[in-house]
């Protein structure tokens, strides 16, 4: 995976990509640096609420930091992204992480 450096200048390039602010998520959680990628997160939910990949790793981090409730928000508007981008099995797993908390 690309540094955090090299996510930042790919997304200085390309700021209307999600997949580097993902990236860029992906790799701060993987740092343990859970501020920073709930930030991310939540910026990437705001600016590109279609990409449905996201939803199932940010629900994830709110829940291990003790946000349920805003897990539970994502979670679902993930499940209506999922639904209206035809991603079934994403909106499978994102169904049975609801059902979970």
């Amino acid at each position: 995976m690309p540094s955090v450096e090299q996510l930042q200048k790919f997304i200085a390039l390309n700021p209307r990509e999600p997949f580097p602010r993902y990236g860029l998520a992906l790799e701060l959680k993987n740092q343990q640096r859970s501020a920073e990628a709930l930030e991310v997160f939540a910026a990437l939910q705001a600016d590109h609420p279609a990409y449905v990949p996201q939803y199932l790793h940010h629900a994830n981090m709110l829940q291990a930091v003790g946000r349920t409730a805003d897990a539970r928000a994502v979670v679902e508007a993930g499940i209506a992204a999922a639904t209206k981008a035809g991603d079934g099995h994403a909106r499978g797993e994102l169904e049975g992480l609801l059902a979970s908390l």
